[in-house]
Parts: structure tokens; C-alpha cells; sequence
């Protein structure tokens, strides 16, 4: 007589074998398989380095300004990460910082109004951008890499081209002047100081961008979304992922980045040079890179590009503070996202063995 098969297991108690979040790990496996993981212990090297070879790294003041350093790469690198989660690139992300302040500047001053309504115009214009390069993207099934950089070369065109016929010079008329101007300020360039120790307002704009965008990624349907489109865009879309909009999305988030940059650009000097920020997107890659993004897609996280904007701040403030010539910055750079790779390529492949 053979034992009765045992009862089936209900599907809403069963696992699904793939899905690692329902697999139990210890606090240090979880640990492991952290994508920031690498990252943080980079961040800590050049923590250390520095303090030992210059001697007012450690200062207040010296800590300050490589938190301003680290915020302006920053507030682009968390949208710029999650575009990567999502398995794309965004080349233009540079020039579109340069273009979302000038189009504040010149339509203000044009205008006379408000300059208030020329950030708004900006934050119209920039946002508009992401989503041509998302549609252009998920129209023409072209890769991102050709999409965007058609779109910085018309960019960096624009730039010049409109700066020069309406202004006529590469750089901004003053605006400081006009009604609006000083709250602007306020909003996106002021300063506050905190124990004496003065901090800039990006700072504060860098740390809750990280924090909306982490929330985003791990509490949210659309961080799922985000993460299966980059995992595997084939296999999201036959689930019912909306896999163009949350592409084009992202492209919004990198608009979204661009235009709080420019505008901290715009209110900070005044005025704008048409030809500033070609070559800052590569900055931004690297930054996400060094902070666990992987260059195919679904899998990074924004606190790990945040600390990757934090190694350039202190690398490229270290420098200086240790007396050095400048023009090693991006060889160490380089060094710092070679290292960084690996040891993300190490602690992942540790974290897959450990399971």
C-alpha cells in the first residue's frame, strides 16, 4: 500500500525559485550582495589616503567643499544610474545642464520677466528633452548610445548657435539684476551654515535626490519595472512591464537632474558659457560605475552612485589639498574606476558563491 502524495503547496505560499528577495540570507550575505558594497570600501581608501597625505583634508571647511564637489556630480549621477539600471545611457546629459540654464538666462532676459518663468520654461524644455530621447529610443528600437549622442550634438549646436545670434557672444547677459532673481537664488545656489562651516544648497538637493531615488528603487512597482527592463527587456515586456514608459521616464529623471544643475549653474556665476559641460556625461557613467551600476543594465543602486560622486569630490578636492599638480585628477580617475570595477566584479561574484 502506498503513502498518500502529500497535499499540494498553495502558490501564494510557494517561493518562486527566481526570485531572490523571498530567499532567506544572513545580515552578511545581504551585505555582499549589495551592488554599493565596492564602492563604499573605495570611498573609504581615499577617505584614509587623504587624510594621511594632506594635511587640511580633515578640516571642516576642507570636508565642506568636497560635499559641494560631490553634490554637483551627484544630483546627475542617481538619475543617471537608474537610467543605467534600466539598460540605457544618456550622453547628453552634460550639454543638457548647460542648455537648461541658458535657456533659463536668455528667456528672461529676453522676455524681461520674472526669472522665475524662465526656470519654469527650463524645467518645460529640459524635461521635454528626456522625453524625445526616450521616444527615440523606444520608436526605433536604435541603441541609446546613438540616440543620445545625436541628441548632445544638436545640444552642444544649439548651445552655441542660439547663444551667439540672440546674445551675441558665447556667454549669458546678467540677469541678477532682474525681479525674481535673489529667491531664485535662494532656491537653487544659497548657502548655509552650520557650526560655523559653510555648506552649499546642493548638498541638501544631492542627499534627497538619493534618498527619493531609493525609494523609488526598492519600494516602489516602478523600481521593479526599472530593474526588469535592465535585466531582460524581452522577458519584463511578456510580464506586463510598461517597458517604454519606464523608459521614458528615466529619461524624464535625467531632464529632471539637468535642469536642478543648470539652474544651481545659472544662479550661482550669473551668467553661463554656451560651451560648458560637453564631456561632463562621461563623469557621470563613471561616477554610477564606481558606485555598483553595471554597464548592462538591472543591477546598481543610487546609494552606490552617490558614493561614487563622493570618490570624485574627495579625489578631485584631495588634490589640491595635497599641493599636487591638478592635471592628475583624471589619471587618478581612471585608476579609481578600473579598482572599483573590479573589486564590484569581485564582491558580486563572492555574493553570487555565497548564496
Amino acid at each position: 500500500m502506498t503513502a498518500p502524495a502529500p497535499a499540494p503547496v498553495s502558490k501564494s505560499k510557494q517561493p518562486e525559485a527566481g526570485d531572490e528577495r523571498l530567499i532567506r540570507r544572513s545580515p552578511l550575505k545581504k551585505v555582499l550582495g549589495r551592488p554599493e558594497l565596492g564602492s563604499v570600501v573605495g570611498a573609504v581608501a581615499v577617505f584614509l589616503f587623504f587624510s594621511v597625505v594632506a594635511d587640511s583634508f580633515l578640516e571642516a571647511p576642507s570636508l565642506a567643499t568636497v560635499l559641494y564637489a560631490a553634490s554637483t556630480l551627484g544630483i546627475m549621477a542617481v538619475p543617471v544610474a537608474l537610467l543605467m539600471i534600466g539598460g540605457e545611457f544618456d550622453l547628453s546629459a552634460g550639454v543638457l545642464v548647460t542648455s537648461s540654464a541658458l535657456i533659463s538666462s536668455m528667456f528672461s532676459y529676453q522676455m524681461t520677466a520674472n526669472v522665475w518663468v524662465g526656470v519654469g520654461v527650463s524645467l518645460l524644455v529640459t524635461l521635454g528633452i528626456g522625453v524625445f530621447n526616450g521616444v527615440m529610443l523606444t520608436r526605433t528600437d536604435m541603441p541609446s548610445f546613438i540616440v543620445t549622442l545625436g541628441t548632445f550634438l544638436m545640444l552642444t549646436g544649439m548651445n552655441l548657435g542660439f547663444t551667439k545670434l540672440i546674445q551675441d557672444g558665447v556667454q549669458t547677459k546678467s540677469i541678477s539684476d532682474m525681479e525674481g532673481f535673489s529667491s531664485a537664488k535662494s532656491f537653487f545656489a544659497s548657502t548655509l551654515t552650520i557650526g560655523g562651516v559653510d555648506y552649499k544648497i546642493t548638498i541638501v538637493w544631492w542627499l534627497a535626490l538619493v534618498a527619493v531615488a531609493t525609494w523609488i528603487l526598492l519600494r516602489t512597482r516602478v523600481g521593479n519595472w526599472i530593474f526588469a527592463v535592465g535585466g531582460n527587456e524581452d522577458a519584463a515586456r511578456a510580464i506586463g512591464v510598461p517597458v517604454n514608459k519606464t523608459k521614458i521616464g528615466l529619461y524624464m529623471g535625467v531632464g529632471l537632474g539637468a535642469w536642478i544643475s543648470g539652474q544651481h549653474l545659472l544662479f550661482s556665476y550669473d551668467t553661463v558659457q554656451s560651451g560648458e559641460g560637453v564631456g561632463n556625461e562621461l563623469i557621470y557613467i563613471v561616477a554610477a560605475v564606481i558606485g555598483g551600476c553595471l554597464i548592462t543594465g538591472g543591477y546598481g543602486s543610487a546609494v552606490g552612485a552617490a558614493v561614487g560622486a563622493l570618490i570624485f569630490g574627495m579625489v578631485s578636492k584631495g588634490i589640491v589639498f595635497a599641493e599636487w599638480d591638478s592635471d592628475w585628477f583624471k589619471f587618478f580617475l581612471g585608476v579609481m574606476l578600473l579598482l572599483a570595477t573590479l573589486l564590484n566584479h569581485w564582491v558580486r561574484k563572492r555574493a553570487e558563491a555565497t548564496k
